[in-house]
């Protein structure tokens, strides 16, 4: 239906449109040219060069977000498969034009940029132009800026391969259900058919999506291996000590903030461990294997939720709020911001983005059902943050960093549960409390362990190839298993097929970004506390939060709202609160 697509036609109400700014970017280039080698000569010619790349970049960003999303409609349509490959052919053009303003702006006299800045027209680029000399040890030659920055529509072919194989070609096998009717395994129902109760549904779902990444593992470890080189590739150019460094140097994260959160994880696998015996127990099983993982442990909950439930859910859960929030929230229900439902060809998973000057979009592949309510939290979580900043951020400052992003989309999941559980009877709805108590758990093993595993992984991998070694299918399925095996303890089966799982994780393409799902829940777990218990004052400063989008440093703008992620605190904090969960659903169920 209609109202349960996106509305594109916000951003452009026909092609036609779109190709009037493309057009207007292919102009603007022409005008770029004029201001090399002339920032320095005076304020008036370094503003106008700043000035005028933020126009071309916004314009950039809208023409290349919109014939993305038109792919992710349906990455088997020729005619947005070509629309997407002249808006990134053209995205390329834009970062080799725009290559010269760094490196010229670092090679001016130290006394020329401080005498421009204090023009008041420069106000708006002040942290701009402190994050530009930060970069100075990493910035190359305008000439040798241009040539890499070339490089982008052919480094982007790992990218593109693992999609199109991953979302357009990939098909899986049939099983029979709970009722003997067959289904496909897709990728948008297989978190469905994992929980289902019948243990045989489990198993061959299990096997179908698992053995059909088997079939291609040389095929996907040779697109990782690509994607890692590439890495490696950028971090050397620009003088990084490792892909890592150059990973978390775009938000001014510290390496020790990564290695904490690895640690204090490490350091609490017990829990995680404790976590699984519990399962077993409860479900009654002699041995927990990977595909009894996601089955609910309370027997008798079927919970459907169809998508008007889902969103009254959300609505009471973030009510805390305030009415402002609310009205903005329901406004983005209501005015086709979402593409909800899956279909053959769709881009898979889930995600937000944000046209500035238009509204946040967000792409679902809504499955009824408990996860995919707290998937549409995540999302509109960071519709949310793009919203706000959007609103009180000039275009450069508009988009937060991901760093800090991913701690609104966890808010938004915290507050939700944190709601159902106060809501739930631990007397008259015994096992939906189980129920919900075990979702939580989830939450925190799927975001806060789970990605933190991820995060090890990376690192491994990485640091592998940067040593000169090999990544053949057998290693990454070898280090993965390993990883596994620890993480999930002595109590747990590792099958053999999960080794395969890195295979179909698309964020591996997008080096060193899973800890900040990690990093951004143990953020999230302290601001809701801090919004249930403090009230008001907690909420007007995460608001400010929200509103200052990525005007500052992401450490800084975390600080200012509550939460110190310098420390281990937050992510120990986060990992106590699983513990305290654990010691519910233990009393709850009476196995512990």
């Amino acid at each position: 239906m209609e109202k349960d697509r996106w509305n594109l036609e916000d951003i452009y109400q026909n092609q036609d449109e779109w190709e009037k700014d493309f057009g207007k970017v292919e102009m603007l280039l022409s005008e770029a040219g004029k201001f090399q080698g002339r920032l320095g000569e005076c304020a008036d010619s370094f503003f106008g060069a700043l000035h005028l790349s933020a126009q071309i970049q916004e314009l950039i960003v809208k023409v290349h977000s919109y014939a993305r999303m038109k792919l992710d409609e349906n990455n088997a349509n020729p005619l947005a498969q070509a629309l997407f490959g002249r808006a990134a052919a053209l995205l390329t053009r834009v970062e080799t034009a725009l290559s010269f303003i760094t490196p010229e702006i670092l090679s001016l006299p130290e006394g020329t940029v401080s005498n421009f800045r204090h023009d008041s027209r420069f106000a708006l680029y002040c942290h701009y132009l402190d994050d530009v000399f930060r970069q100075k040890p990493h910035t190359l030659t305008g000439i040798e800026e241009q040539l890499v920055a070339r490089t982008g529509e052919i480094t982007r072919t790992p990218d593109d391969f693992f999609k199109m194989l991953n979302n357009a070609d990939l098909t899986f096998p049939k099983i029979r259900d709970d009722q003997e009717n067959e289904v496909e395994v897709t990728k948008g129902n297989f978190i469905k058919l994992m929980q289902n109760r019948n243990r045989r549904v489990r198993y061959e779902a299990f096997q179908a999506l698992y053995g059909t990444y088997q079939k291609l593992e040389n095929t996907f470890a040779s697109a990782l291996n690509a994607a890692i080189k590439r890495d490696i590739f950028y971090a050397s150019v620009r003088r990084h000590q490792s892909a890592r460094s150059a990973a978390l140097f775009a938000d001014h994260i510290p390496s020790a903030v990564y290695d904490s959160l690895v640690q204090t994880v490490r350091s609490n696998l017990g829990e995680m461990n404790r976590y699984m015996k519990l399962r077993k127990k409860i479900l009654g099983l002699d041995q927990l294997h990977m595909y009894d993982i996601y089955v609910p442990l309370a027997e008798d909950v079927k919970w459907v939720i169809p998508f008007p439930d889902a969103v009254a859910m959300l609505k009471n859960g973030v009510a805390v709020m305030g009415d402002s929030y609310l009205k903005i929230l329901s406004r983005g229900l209501d005015s086709r911001w979402v593409d909800l439902d899956e279909r053959k060809g769709k881009t898979g998973g889930a995600y937000c983005d944000s046209i500035y000057g238009v509204h946040p979009f967000l792409l679902l592949n809504y499955q009824n059902n408990l996860d995919s309510t707290f998937t549409l939290a995540h999302e509109m979580g960071h519709a949310l943050h793009f919203y706000y900043s959007s609103q009180e951020q000039p275009f450069i400052y508009s988009h937060p960093a991901i760093f800090t992003a991913e701690v609104a989309s966890t808010v938004h999941e915290s507050l939700l549960m944190e709601h159902l559980l106060q809501t739930t009877s631990d007397r008259d709805e015994r096992d939906k409390k189980i129920y919900l108590l075990n979702y939580y758990l989830e939450i925190f093993r799927g975001t806060l362990f789970r990605q933190t595993m991820f995060a090890e992984f990376e690192k491994i991998i990485h640091e592998k190839a940067e040593n000169g070694e090999a990544l053949t299918s057998y290693f990454l399925k070898e280090a993965y298993h390993e990883l596994n095996t620890a993480y999930h303890g002595e109590g747990m089966v590792v099958d053999a097929e999960i080794d395969m799982e890195w295979a179909r994780i698309p964020h591996f393409y997008d080096a060193f970004y899973v800890y900040k799902y990690a990093t951004g829940l143990s953020a999230a777990v302290s601001l809701v506390q801090q919004i249930l218990t403090k009230g008001t004052p907690a909420v007007e400063r995460y608001l400010s939060f929200l509103n200052k989008g990525g005007s500052d440093y992401p450490l800084n703008l975390l600080q200012e709202a509550g939460v110190d992620m310098a420390s281990p605190h937050p992510v120990q904090d986060a990992i106590n609160r699983f513990s305290g969960l654990l010691d519910e659903l233990e009393a709850l169920s009476g196995v512990g």
